[in-house]
């Protein structure tokens, strides 16, 4: 029997039935249903960043694409009513497509729907993920959303989640609107997100390139890659770098972990050492994505601890003069 999820309001001892609808409100699924899920994929489950809206594939526009924290690509298609039988070819058809996309090709859409690389999205979303252990879009999930579910897509879901192992689910949404005039959604899954989870595959294919390989830049094309990485907006890495590393090691010649977390706190970046200990995670992904040896080259750290855990970060003597340079830019341009 295809879900269904019935509402009432306790309104002064009595109970009133609500059956607002987004049609019926005048609510759309582009402007209304697409927005709200594009700004809060927490609806969809906490392991989901989307990287992707209206994303062209060869069958037609993606609604939205997503990636979790495993690195498998997420196909989700939004209905705001009723969820057809159809909307499965549909969403498989987009699924077969975006299973062929190199990781340059997802990196590309995420860049323009973030204005940031996947690396930096991914790493600033999943903190204390290892990104070296990370296989991107080895699998694909598919995600359906509507107000109500056909009864026969219902047992297809069921019947490829149990009988293949498919990572597939439909969320069945209510669009309440109270007496008061509130505005909630209320949301059920047909497969549990717990069954769901443990569909997903973690196989090593296209993974992020890490190194700790330092870059052989001139200076000129160096000052660029710099000026280009620390001037980004809303890169919290590359801030954080930019205002709190570099500074302190000028002043004090090295900087270690313990210092930075502090420092972090103490500047009021992170409300105590859990969050400040995330963005040393960060950071240190950042500094080991191989795209970013040019940070490499003008900012050295080593391995005293553990052979996983960066520390003693300082700037590189030969570029000292160099980073000043670029930090001051920016701040002038601020």
């Amino acid at each position: 029997m295809a879900t269904e999820i019935k509402t009432w309001q306790i309104v002064e001892g009595e109970l009133k039935s609500i059956d607002s609808s987004l049609v019926s409100e005048g609510r759309s699924e582009a402007y209304d249903l697409e927005s709200w899920i594009a700004t809060n994929p927490i609806i969809l489950g906490q392991e989901i960043v989307i990287i992707g809206r209206q994303v062209q594939t060869q069958s037609g526009p993606l609604d939205l694409l997503g990636i979790d924290r495993s690195g498998n690509t997420v196909i989700i298609e939004l209905k705001r009513d009723k969820l057809p039988r159809e909307v499965m070819a549909q969403a498989v058809d987009y699924a077969s497509d975006v299973a062929s996309w190199s990781i340059e090709k997802i990196g590309e859409e995420c860049a323009k729907y973030t204005d940031n690389s996947l690396e930096d999205v991914f790493s600033e979303q999943f903190p204390e993920v290892n990104t070296e252990d990370i296989a991107v879009n080895e699998s694909q999930r598919i995600i359906l959303v509507g107000f109500s579910v056909e009864s026969a897509l219902e047992r297809m879901i069921n019947w490829l989640s149990s009988s293949y192992d498919m990572s597939i689910n439909a969320m069945v949404l209510k669009y309440v609107k109270t007496v008061s005039g509130d505005e909630l959604l209320i949301k059920t899954s047909i497969i549990s997100e717990e069954v769901e989870k443990k569909k997903v595959r973690k196989r090593k294919s296209f993974n992020f390139q890490m190194s700790d390989k330092p870059g052989e830049y001139e200076v000129e094309e160096l000052n660029t890659l710099l000026a280009r990485y620390f001037s980004q907006k809303n890169h919290q890495s590359a801030m954080l770098i930019r205002t709190v590393i570099i500074p302190t090691c000028f002043k004090n010649g090295t900087i270690t972990r313990n210092e930075l977390k502090e420092l972090f706190v103490e500047k009021g970046f992170a409300e105590d050492a859990r969050k400040a200990g995330q963005y040393l995670s960060i950071i240190s992904q950042q500094m080991g994505l191989k795209k970013n040896d040019f940070l490499r080259q003008v900012i050295s750290y080593g391995y005293p601890n553990y052979p996983w855990e960066k520390d003693n970060y300082s700037v590189v003597p030969e570029y000292a003069h160099l980073v000043k340079e670029v930090i001051q830019s920016i701040k002038d341009w601020d």
